[in-house]
């Protein structure tokens, strides 16, 4: 007697994503159902979905990068779930792969992908992403996103965790100034991870860590071969380094501030 087809949920979060997720959403079509989870986009992203016949979309307010994906996995009918970024592209051999994938029997719980970063529309080889990785396809009853982390967001998996051989697109790179919001919004949900965890601001990391990152990722992970989009992208991953201690500053100013003004 042969296993049944294994049924797949795209899930995809949004926010002001038009121009990358026109391209996602088409990439994932495979799916047996695509489920977008959208901040309350204002540049068109839900109006889009909303009209997209294979799409159900949901609104939902923007917290944290875990919180919101964790809404998002509740959503999911099938078990088996495919998370994609609005600015990611599953190739079709990826799909094929995926296909093949959560219908052997013999499947893992999780599956690594590798991904492809493009700057723009060209490749970005080294930079310190070649060895970048991150939990994509998995059961959903066999795993969830700890609650520990609210940017990178992370998988605890009840199982085996392999990895895919083919690689996810990753278009990273729009234009400077969204690429700069972007580490800086991260930066700023890092300091809240890490004010929460009741780490205290020190100038010497502030000025020690952004310089660090610089340098391995341009030099010791090779961002000097990627050339100009190189030199772009490691400045802008370690400016988002220095506004996650420059954040951690401020929330604890303003913690100081609210502690004095309770005190009789």
């Amino acid at each position: 007697m042969s296993t049944p087809k294994q049924k797949v949920s795209a899930l995809v979060i949004t926010y002001n994503e038009m121009g990358y997720i026109e391209r996602c959403i088409d990439s994932v079509s495979f799916a047996d159902e695509i489920i977008v989870v959208d901040s309350y986009s204002t540049d068109g992203t839900y109006e889009y979905l909303s009209n997209h016949p294979k799409v159900k979309v949901i609104q939902n307010p923007f917290e944290n990068f875990t919180a919101q994906k964790s809404f998002t996995l509740k959503q999911a009918s099938n078990d088996w779930v495919l998370f994609v970024d609005a600015d990611e592209v599953v190739s079709p051999s990826l799909q094929k792969e995926i296909i093949e994938t959560v219908n052997n029997p013999n499947a893992c719980e999780a599956y690594w992908f590798y991904r492809t970063f493009m700057f723009k529309n060209e490749k970005l080889r080294f930079s310190g992403w070649q060895t970048d990785k991150n939990h994509r396809l998995f059961r959903k009853s066999k795993a969830k996103f700890t609650d520990k982390k609210i940017v990178h967001e992370t998988l605890e998996v009840n199982g085996t965790s392999c990895i895919l051989k083919e690689k996810l697109t990753h278009y990273c790179y729009k234009n400077y100034e969204d690429y700069k919001g972007k580490m800086l919004r991260y930066g700023q949900l890092k300091a809240k991870e890490a004010f929460y965890k009741e780490k205290q601001f020190n100038y010497f990391f502030m000025l020690v860590k952004p310089a660090w990152k610089f340098f391995n990722h341009y030099i010791l992970r090779l961002g000097f071969l990627d050339g100009k989009k190189g030199i772009t992208i490691c400045y802008l991953n370690a400016l988002g380094v220095l506004e996650r201690y420059r954040e951690l500053k401020r929330l604890e100013k303003k913690n100081e501030l609210a502690y004095y003004l309770v005190m009789p």
